[in-house]
């Protein structure tokens, strides 16, 4: 990969025009954008909106990603991780190749700054789920590598490093964690995986991978890197894949749903959302399993209708019928088939996933209510989740007009998002400010915003 050429034009996109028999003016008007704004996209000398490029996709008949590549200038040959391919392809050889290389690039100071910078592609999404969905299963996850024997407790001390990452990445945020996660990956799994297993340790391998690879790119998501986690998340897909593990695979499409739902990709969202569910459903899963993936499919939903802006009240029934499926489902208890990652999902979680419907159906009291229930279990525990839900209490009551409340609970979360390493957090709390602008002339909110720079700067 290279650095973005924008200085050099766009030669790709121009030879594009040219072999298709288009003028610039022809191009533009089949984009919808005026000449000039054509020639300066070729030129190189003005961004191109992310609305424009599936035009120029279908335009020109090339996928989403060669559009990427015209545009932002990469050459990309040498990163068969942008995005993940031969995806469909679950062999165990290909698959500790393909993951070995991504998390090699991670531990290369070049190649890891243009994996960070990596967009995040939702049309790479569609190959991912046919595969999942539709691929075939391999016969055996065992292999004779070059490499050392392999037994269950290698694998056992996998889960045990990735609980103890996970604890870390809880309280502190991503920054902390994320160069020791990538490091364990590259110089402890990726040796394992190119050893020598049996069947039963070679299934168990790749679903330990696999949670210690989504872990590598939560973190990526918690930075803000949203290309770079999205291809953690898809190779953590192909580990399940290969290791038969549907419910790794549950996880994985919850946590691609969620990263969707935050980029305010309601469609792609809806259709993870959905994947995840049906999966679970084929695979049986224990009720907390079907909790989880439920109340990601109502979120997933209200992005998608947004029924306090639209009005659709058909689509509100739908989140709340989810949302009531959801706590149903999570009330039936733990089971003993429960994996170990969603002992993590607590009664709570519930509430903090609830609260956002509650919000994006226009009720903004009851999102209040969920998000402050969330704050008083988690403020001690969990200091990032309690952040989180900080913030999105300050929301709610901006909403309600309850200016005072808002200020100050959002000012009560200042100290929590300087204490984390998650760009996540800091943003959230930054795009809360930028709300209050027609409130600018308040002196209460002047003060919030010099405190806030103030805090965060130092």
């Amino acid at each position: 990969m290279g650095e973005p050429r924008w200085g050099g034009g766009r030669p790709e996109l121009v030879r594009a025009r040219v072999q298709r028999g288009l003028s610039q003016e022809t191009a533009a008007e089949a984009i919808g954008v005026t000449p000039t704004t054509w020639a300066r996209w070729e030129r190189g000398e003005q961004g191109v909106r992310a609305c424009y490029r599936p035009r120029i996709a279908a335009l020109f008949g090339v996928s989403a990603v060669e559009v990427e590549r015209w545009i932002e200038g990469w050459s990309y040959g040498e990163t068969p991780s942008w995005p993940v391919k031969d995806f469909g392809d679950a062999s165990p050889a290909a698959t500790v190749k393909a993951a070995a290389l991504l998390w090699r690039y991670e531990m290369d100071p070049s190649r890891r700054h243009l994996l960070a910078s990596l967009p995040f592609i939702p049309t790479a999404l569609g190959e991912w789920l046919t595969s999942w969905n539709y691929g075939t299963p391999v016969a055996s996850a065992a292999q004779e590598g070059a490499g050392r024997a392999v037994g269950l407790a290698d694998v056992a001390r996998i889960d045990e490093a990735q609980r103890a990452f996970v604890q870390m990445d809880q309280r502190f945020g991503a920054g902390v964690v994320r160069p020791v996660v990538v490091e364990y990956l590259n110089g402890t799994v990726a040796p394992l995986l190119r050893g020598r297993y049996d069947e039963r340790v070679g299934a168990e391998l790749m679903t330990a991978a696999a949670g210690m690879t989504w872990l590598a790119g939560w973190t990526a998501f918690d930075l803000n890197r949203q290309g770079q986690a999205q291809q953690h998340f898809g190779q953590a897909l192909r580990l399940a894949k290969t290791g038969n593990d549907p419910l790794t695979g549950v996880w994985v499409l919850a946590t691609l749903t969620r990263q969707a739902t935050h980029l305010e990709q309601g469609t792609w969202a809806v259709w993870l959302a959905r994947a995840a569910t049906d999966t679970a459903r084929r695979a049986e899963a224990p009720p907390r399993v079907m909790a989880l993936v439920l109340a990601g499919e109502a979120r997933a939903m209200a992005v998608e209708a947004n029924p306090a802006e639209t009005g659709d009240r058909h689509s509100a029934r739908q989140v709340e019928h989810l949302l009531a499926e959801a706590e149903r489902a999570y009330a039936r208890g733990a089971t003993d088939r429960d994996p170990a990652w969603v002992g993590r999902f607590e009664a709570v979680e519930l509430d903090a996933q609830a609260g956002r419907c509650w919000s994006l159906l226009g009720d903004h009291r009851r999102a209040a209510a969920c998000a402050e229930t969330v704050v008083t279990a988690f403020s001690e525990r969990l200091p990032r989740s309690a952040q989180l839900n900080r913030v999105h209490a300050a929301e709610a009551y901006l909403d309600m007009g309850e200016l005072e409340q808002a200020i100050d609970s959002a000012r009560a979360a200042i100290p929590m998002t300087k204490a984390l390493t998650s760009a996540r957090s800091t943003d959230l709390l930054r795009r809360f400010a930028d709300r209050l602008e027609p409130y600018g002339d308040s002196v209460m909110v002047r003060e919030f915003r010099d405190r806030l720079n103030s805090e965060l700067a130092a």
